[in-house]
């Protein structure tokens, strides 16, 4: 590893601490999770997975470190923000850093890929590999001025900040399907909408596998035959990156090509990942499906939309349902038979619903592509940022140190007084709005009337879904300051229908917004950006 800073050992900048509960005190419980950082151990694990005596978990106060030794491959490493210390378990390792190494700063180049690799080179273990406090001591870290360490983590920090935007948004949308999905045919177990059922058997004219010849270990190349991996449907979503290549000394099966247009499932995977499908809009050429794979052919006269059948298959309650008829021997993963799966009843709506349902999430859909694309370009540029700082490429005098939070603020983010949110935002009387305070299923046209007054008032500008509902809100605590009523998550749907109307009707459009950092005292891209935007008339 080459570096404009001073490469240190981390171990001159770090101390090992191991204070156990002895007192026993009441401190709550955390695991250090890679997703998540310090989580709450009933929060993350759903249950108490810890030992009812706690006298010899570890104490970790604010600011210290903590690691699980066999995972913190996997970035299951963070410091502690809390303003009180914390429980973790005896297998834990926790450390603090000295004066000059800013916590930030560490923790991302230990999530680096510098960094993983230095983690990884130190580990050791028989059975699993662990890094011990005495191998992390030994791991290289460039060590800058305190103050460029500061710089770096934030501005890392803004991009690791814009990713976790993006992955809101895609879950937003995902969530909203799923809202959608239930509204428009109920709960698919309990069938209170009741929708005639039918076998699954009888909506299908075969249910298709694939081969598993023995493959090369890398991905294939976009010109070369390739075998699907149980990755590309596992997230409920096709990925047609899982795969690997066919050895070129072996034939295709050219009547196991998945097209667009296919409905796949996987038949056999652990309890939790086992009966997932992904429905494929559109897939390179040239990949095969495995033996683990199904693909679905449904009958031309069963009026069943694949689209509608995905979703399905995906609902919660259906999924659990097939996930239980899954059985296999001791040992082994579980296995979802032909005929069990055959024998399974779905409901089926008419194909109209079935159709107007697939168009929504057609146009969900390409949203999230786009949201994606987004995303994969912030990752890939939080990659290249963070190699170049830690090489100490970055010109770091043109970033301006962060200031520090007020007492009154939050370290994390400060809140937006409305009266700064709202600003421009001008909602008009109207008779709506006492129906809506009466009874809340008025509130969709009080809502409704508001958006139309604001799409008026932007021009070509920004429409802006913060701004708009915190501007709600304002506008009725302000005219009806003793009424407690408060906008929901559920509320926000209603916006939510408004905006993809005005979308499919041009009235808003998407356009990409680049946002800039200096390197080497030249301006790079960010990223690209969708923001939504007034169509001028």
């Amino acid at each position: 590893m080459k570096s404009c800073f001073p490469i240190v050992e981390l171990g001159k900048h770090v101390r090992q601490v191991s204070q156990r509960n002895r007192a026993e005190a009441n401190v709550e419980v955390f695991s250090v999770t890679n997703s998540e950082g310090f989580t709450k151990s009933t929060d993350y694990f759903s249950k108490e997975v810890f030992s009812k005596d706690v006298s010899n978990y570890k104490v970790v106060s604010p600011g210290q470190f903590a690691y699980n030794p066999s995972r913190i491959n996997v970035g299951s490493i963070d410091y502690l923000r809390h303003e009180h210390p914390v429980l973790v378990s005896p297998l834990y390792i926790v450390f603090e850093g000295s004066k000059d190494l800013h916590a930030d700063y560490l923790l991302r180049y230990l999530k680096s890929e510098w960094g993983n690799a230095q983690i990884r080179a130190n580990t050791e273990g028989a059975v699993r590999d662990s890094l011990k406090f005495k191998g992390l001591e030994r791991i290289s870290l460039p060590l800058p001025p305190l103050d460029d360490q500061i710089r770096i983590a934030n501005l890392l920090g803004k991009v690791e900040g814009l990713i976790a935007q993006r992955e809101l948004h895609l879950q937003q949308l995902d969530d909203l399907l799923k809202s959608v999905f239930l509204e428009m045919f109920g709960d698919p177990v309990r069938n209170e909408k009741g929708w005639d059922k039918a076998r699954f058997s009888d909506l299908l004219t075969d249910i298709e596998s694939g081969k598993s010849p023995k493959c090369e270990a890398r991905q294939a190349d976009p010109d070369e035959w390739g075998v699907l991996k149980l990755g590309a449907v596992t997230r409920c979503k096709f990925d047609e990156a899982e795969n690997k290549a066919l050895p070129k000394d072996v034939s295709p099966s050219v009547r196991d090509e998945v097209k667009a247009g296919d409905l796949l499932f996987s038949r056999k995977n652990t309890y939790e990942l086992v009966a997932a499908c992904a429905y494929v809009f559109n897939t390179r050429e040239k990949l095969l499906m495995p033996d683990l794979i199904f693909r679905f052919a449904f009958k031309e006269d069963a009026e069943i939309n694949p689209i509608f059948i995905w979703k399905l298959l995906t609902c919660d309650s259906q999924r659990k349902a097939i996930q239980s008829l899954a059985a296999g021997a001791a040992g082994s993963m579980p296995n979802i038979s032909k005929a069990n799966l055959k024998a399974v009843r779905l409901p089926t709506p008419p194909i109209l619903l079935q159709n107007e349902f697939a168009t929504i999430v057609e146009k969900v859909e390409a949203l999230k592509s786009r949201y994606q694309e987004s995303l994969t370009d912030l990752e890939a540029l939080y990659g290249a940022l963070s190699q170049q700082a830690f090489k100490g490429e970055l010109d770091l005098s043109r970033v301006a140190l962060p200031a520090a939070p007020s007492e009154e603020e939050s370290p994390v983010a400060a809140v937006v007084p409305a009266s700064i949110t709202t600003l421009g935002i001008d909602l008009p009387e109207t008779d709506l709005l006492l129906p809506a305070l009466q009874d809340r299923t008025q509130l969709a046209p009080l809502l409704r009337c508001w958006l139309e007054a604001y799409f008026t008032k932007l021009g070509g500008g920004a429409f802006s879904l913060e701004r708009f509902i915190a501007a709600a809100q304002n506008r009725l605590a302000e005219r009806h300051p003793d009424n407690d009523f408060e906008l929901r998550a559920s509320d926000y749907e209603h916006v939510k229908a408004w905006v993809f109307e005005a979308l499919d009707s041009g009235r808003l459009r998407q356009e990409r917004n680049q946002v800039y950092c200096v390197i080497e005292t030249k301006e790079a891209v960010l990223g690209n950006f969708i923001e939504l935007k007034a169509s001028e008339a």
